[in-house]
């Protein structure tokens, strides 16, 4: 670990979510894994612990940490299950940061108050069909009628969509302004035209739910417009930059687990007379697993130090969640490797972390759109 010294609540924040994990998650997380089964009780507790609405300030109900803390937390709840990760990512990063951020004060008491402590859980919905990273083509409308909106429209790939209780939903009220014309919306679930479609088939973080959503003549409330008419690309965009350090805290956690249990299988397997972790070319597998996943902690550190002391850090999330993701695939394909033909079967979770892994590669904006932000930063930067 890293020689950057935490404060004692943030000790605490990582010695409590740790803990959680060994003592709650990891004992379920294969089996929900293998049938598909959202970890009900588990996310409860989660809520119970503030942990779904850490950086909620208390006056919502939340637990007022700092994103530091909560960036911590999330490795650790992922070392024992990406898919958990996945889903309080989701309510924190995606979810009650946008409201916190540019919500009214009646729209924080009504909606941040649930969904901090569990009662209630989020999904963020800007993903469609047609457009995933080129968010300006949504074709999801959004039309004033009175003291209304009537949305109309499909969105793809909602983590939490078949579970969830609110939605952070983006949608057009202006198509001749492209992006510019985009708003959000903060929808209940409950609303007649809301309809939940098909379930996708995933690779890995198999035990949350990735939806397909319909909207169909369904009325949102005026006060339920998250900020202004055409603010809808602003608020992505900041959210998403946040929520690429989860992410990445994501990728770190997965890399961390499938090192510690190579370590371990390491020390135990003989071959030759010997413990294969004896051998030479193993001693520089595990030694590149560990420097590159210490290398993506520091800029996940870094970039959640940069958030909460409120320096632009764009460029730096981006950083973060492109190597940290590329780490994580990198470490999991060589964890199976150690394994040998024991981390090709479903015996040893490393296979798990292997298909957990790619995920990271994708959602919350792809490699390749990190590696679009940050060179167009680095280039502004330097003339």
């Amino acid at each position: 670990m890293s020689i950057i010294s935490l404060s004692e609540e943030q000790g605490m924040v990582q010695n409590t979510a740790r803990e959680f994990t060994n003592n709650e998650i990891k004992p379920v997380a294969s089996i929900n894994d293998r049938e598909h089964l959202f970890p009900k009780d588990v996310i409860k507790k989660l809520g119970e612990l503030g942990f779904m609405g850490m950086n909620v300030p208390e006056q919502y109900g939340g637990s007022g940490l700092d994103y530091f803390s909560y960036i911590l937390a999330l490795e650790e709840i992922c070392k024992g299950c990406a898919s958990t990760g996945a889903i309080m990512s989701v309510n924190n990063s995606l979810v009650c940061s946008p409201i916190k951020t540019f919500g009214t004060e009646n729209q924080k008491k009504g909606f941040l108050s649930d969904l901090a402590v569990g009662k209630k859980l989020g999904c963020f919905m800007l993903s469609e069909p047609e457009a995933g990273s080129d968010a300006a083509s949504m074709k999801t409308t959004a039309v004033l009628n009175g003291d209304h909106y009537i949305l109309n429209g499909a969105k793809s790939w909602i983590t939490n969509g078949a579970e969830a209780d609110i939605a952070v939903v983006f949608a057009t009220t202006d198509k001749t302004l492209k992006h510019k014309g985009v708003s959000t919306f903060i929808v209940d679930m409950e609303t007649p035209g809301v309809t939940i479609g098909k379930l996708e088939e995933k690779l890995g973080i198999r035990a949350t739910s990735t939806a397909q959503i319909f909207f169909e003549d369904c009325k949102v409330p005026v006060n339920n417009l998250l900020g202004k008419e055409g603010e809808g690309f602003k608020i992505a965009l900041h959210t998403l930059d946040g929520g690429r350090i989860g992410i990445a805290a994501q990728a770190v956690g997965i890399a961390q687990a499938a090192l510690e249990d190579s370590v371990r299988y390491a020390n135990e397997r003989k071959a030759f007379g010997k413990s294969i972790s004896d051998f030479q070319g193993l001693q520089f597998m595990i030694a590149d697993m560990a420097t590159r996943i210490e290398a993506s902690r520091l800029l996940v550190w870094q970039a959640a130090v940069m958030k909460d002391r409120g320096i632009k850090y764009g460029k730096q999330s981006a950083m973060a969640k492109l190597f940290a993701a590329e780490t994580a695939m990198w470490v999991t394909t060589k964890a199976i490797q150690i394994h040998g033909g024991y981390g090709y079967t479903t015996d040893y979770p490393v296979e798990r972390y292997f298909r957990d892994a790619k995920i990271t590669e994708i959602y919350e904006g792809t490699s390749e759109i990190q590696r679009i932000v940050i060179a167009r930063e680095t280039l502004k930067e330097i003339q």
